[in-house]
């Protein structure tokens, strides 16, 4: 059984590294599918729709009209600060395959129930352009 949540969020970024135009500070609109799998329970739920809001809605709340910003990009930190700028700094580029493994660990954190195996992320930078993620749950015994 699979079972899947989206939120969405409007958010800032650059890739320091790129080459094109992406180099520039731009924004999206981006749109994160959370997905669970593993075993139903006797109820037939996997997991409550409201529990997996209220495990990503916090995650979102500090991503939204933000800029996330790569650590090593120092110019725009300072930018961003004099101007009061909400800002998330990262220890990777802002691209959708390093925010997809971000809420894979923002995930890791939370109380996850027993009877999901695997979570997913997918992250939509824009509405045909997605990274996808996956890992094993391990549940601490």
């Amino acid at each position: 059984m699979k079972i899947s949540k989206t939120f969405y969020w409007e958010m800032g970024h650059r890739l320091l590294f790129h080459t094109g135009k992406c180099i520039n500070v731009h924004g999206h609109s981006y749109r994160a599918e959370i997905i669970f799998e593993g075993e139903a329970d006797s109820n037939g739920i996997l997991i409550d729709f409201y529990d997996i809001k209220k495990m990503i809605s916090p995650f979102i709340d500090k991503l939204d009209h933000s800029c996330m910003v790569y650590k090593g990009d120092v110019k725009l930190i300072n930018a961003l600060n004099k101007l009061n700028s909400k800002l998330f700094i990262t220890e990777n580029h802002p691209t959708a395959e390093n925010i997809a493994d971000l809420f894979l660990e923002h995930l890791k954190t939370k109380k996850i129930p027993k009877n999901i195996t695997s979570a997913g992320v997918k992250i939509y930078e824009t509405s045909d352009s997605f990274a996808e993620a996956y890992s094993e749950i391990r549940h601490k015994k």
